[in-house]
């Protein structure tokens, strides 16, 4: 007999006629012979109701209080729902986070599951129950209530569906299915039946609202394959799987990401050591950091940028305080009117021109461009928050999201070619060492020898960088990494990007020109360098990934030319004479942090 996981979420359980008609669902799927395991979210606005009354009695509440509160609302939701099922003819069975047997970190408010105990979750589906079981939450080692944070439900039930082997995990929302963007922005945003887990995870981690981040690694990290489905209607909804809709498109997504909030330490030492000095402060308050662009050093100076989420800006200023101070920084400077809008596709890995097509169809809309970051499936552009719809628009419009691509997959063809869910036994090894939520590290790897390219003074208008990455795309020279960055008290930027050494003399010749066509200060070139890429499962949430390359390359006296992040890597680019030490090295680091050869 099958196991599916349906989960429901606020608006799916917003009163009782909805809450019957999940009940139905239920009911339907076990009666075509299956199990089922229901994850419930709060009712409704029931969560924020409570964040606001806690900041009635306290404007600064206890993080573990908070837990305690807030996860009262998932128990209203799983008493109501089991109480609907056994009024329409079925068994069911509530339960809470604790006793489903979900052991959690004690990071209040953002806790992280260690292990799930699924012997009683088994018992009660082979006794003929429907387990309805609390999302968001679990009992730490302490047995204090800890939840998972925003969306945890997603991360709950995947989680489940994981431990329990289920055949599906559904996800049941008031939208059908994942878009190309936000309907709500871009009314012209088309449905796709089917995305991957690399797209997803990109898309969810630039705040696409259909899915929690944590719960797509799961996904990702144990083969789970996740049907997002609506609550009111039959439409069949989106897979995520491991495979995209398409091969032949460069982008399957654009997001953005509103609040966003940049920061920049001026003048900081270009030695080894002064990344970590940074983001080690960052990482021991849990705050997560995307967008780090490192310019290339000028006279024995660089300056670090970094993008958080507006919400973390006073933590993060305060947090880098004291390193700025020790490190002798010329400054720290902040901008929290910024958004940061990006294209997400595994296509672009092999596709070229991507990131110029998209700089130009912004330079079109008049929108000016602050940062650049890339990734091989990510290009993110951070604008002016003013300008960030308009941002959107363009590049949706510039690769056609609304239109499905020729060779896209149907949601009957995933359905037929998925792969089966991992196997169990593996699970619940993973399971005692308490490293089901655990960072997974897919690679450590180092690239062929490399140049890099750095324009200087690059003006602060729309274009720019359109016209820069099309001229070095007509004369077929291969970009890899790109990052642009703060460069002087004038507005102006700094562009570097990555090329093959054999290409440099060449790319030199072409930025030069194009740096006496745009009045840049310089254009310069530099061989001899090679790209660390550590790639895994839960790179931008688990903060301490960049600590550790931080930490090893500054023991070994390694400096960092550049660096760039996403979901899926971090990148860091370093003297390639240096490449072989620092590639054992770092794999040695990451083996002792994670106990387990990588």
């Amino acid at each position: 007999m099958s196991l599916i996981v349906q989960k429901f979420g606020g608006t799916s359980v917003a009163d009782p006629e909805k809450i019957r008609a999940a009940a139905r669902k239920a009911i339907r799927a076990q009666r075509d012979g299956n199990q089922v395991l229901m994850v419930v979210s709060a009712m409704g606005h029931n969560t924020d109701q409570l964040v606001e009354l806690a900041s009635q009695v306290n404007p600064r509440p206890p993080a573990r209080e908070m837990d305690m509160l807030l996860s009262t609302g998932e128990q209203v939701s799983v008493a109501l729902v089991a109480m609907a099922i056994e009024a329409l003819g079925s068994k069911a069975v509530s339960l809470t986070g604790g006793q489903l047997g979900i052991r959690t970190d004690n990071t209040f408010t953002k806790a992280r599951i260690k292990s799930i105990s699924a012997e009683r979750i088994r018992r009660l589906l082979d006794d003929g129950n429907i387990v309805i079981a609390a999302g968001f939450q679990g009992i730490d080692d302490d047995l204090n209530i800890t939840t998972l944070g925003r969306g945890g439900s997603d991360t709950t039930a995947v989680a489940l569906a994981a431990v329990l082997g289920a055949a599906a995990c559904e996800i049941y929302t008031d939208v059908d299915g994942v878009y190309t963007t936000d309907p709500r922005l871009l009314p012209e945003a088309r449905r796709v039946g089917v995305i991957s887990y690399d797209e997803m995870l990109e898309l969810a981690s630039l705040g696409a609202g259909v899915m929690h981040s944590r719960s797509i690694e799961f996904a990702k990290k144990f083969s789970v394959p996740i049907h997002v489905r609506s609550s009111f209607s039959d439409i069949e909804g989106t897979m995520i799987v491991a495979e995209p809709e398409s091969r032949l498109a460069p982008v399957s997504g654009a997001a953005l990401t509103r609040n966003e909030a940049r920061v920049t330490i001026l003048g900081v030492p270009d030695v080894p050591g002064t990344s970590l000095s940074v983001f080690s402060a960052i990482s021991a308050r849990r705050i997560a950091v995307d967008m780090v662009v490192q310019n290339v050093g000028k006279q024995g100076f660089a300056d670090i940028s970094f993008t958080v989420s507006a919400n973390d800006l006073e933590n993060v200023l305060e947090a880098v305080r004291r390193p700025a101070e020790s490190l002798g920084a010329a400054g720290v400077k902040h901008d929290d009117n910024v958004s940061k809008v990006s294209v997400v596709g595994l296509g672009m890995a092999s596709q070229t021109a991507v990131a110029s097509r998209m700089f130009r169809a912004l330079a079109e809309a008049g929108v000016n461009i602050q940062m650049i970051t890339t990734s091989e499936i990510k290009i993110s552009a951070l604008v002016p928050r003013d300008q960030a719809d308009r941002a959107l628009r363009a590049v949706h419009q510039a690769f056609a999201l609304d239109q499905a691509p020729t060779d896209a997959k149907t949601w009957g063809q995933i359905c037929d070619e998925r792969t089966e869910t991992a196997d169990v036994q593996t699970l619940v090894s993973r399971l005692r060492d308490d490293a089901l939520e655990e960072l997974t590290l897919t690679g450590i790897s180092v690239s062929g020898t490399q140049a890099r390219i750095t324009l200087h003074g690059v003006p602060d208008h729309p274009g720019v960088a359109a016209d820069v990455f099309e001229t070095i795309g007509g004369e077929a020279i291969f970009v890899d990494m790109i990052v642009q960055g703060y460069d002087g008290e004038d507005g102006s930027t700094s562009i570097s990007f990555t090329v093959a050494e054999a290409d440099l003399d060449r790319s030199v010749e072409v930025a030069q020109a194009i740096c006496r066509e745009h009045q840049m200060r310089s254009a310069q070139g530099a061989g001899g360098i090679a790209k660390i890429t550590v790639s895994g499962i839960g790179m931008r949430s688990h903060t301490q990934v960049a600590e550790i390359l931080f930490k090893t390359l500054s023991a070994a006296d390694i400096n960092i030319q550049m660096i760039n992040t996403s979901e899926l890597q971090v990148n860091t680019v370093i003297a390639a004479d240096r490449a072989e030490e620092a590639h054992r090295q770092i794999v040695e680091a990451f083996s002792r942090s994670l106990d387990h050869d990588i």
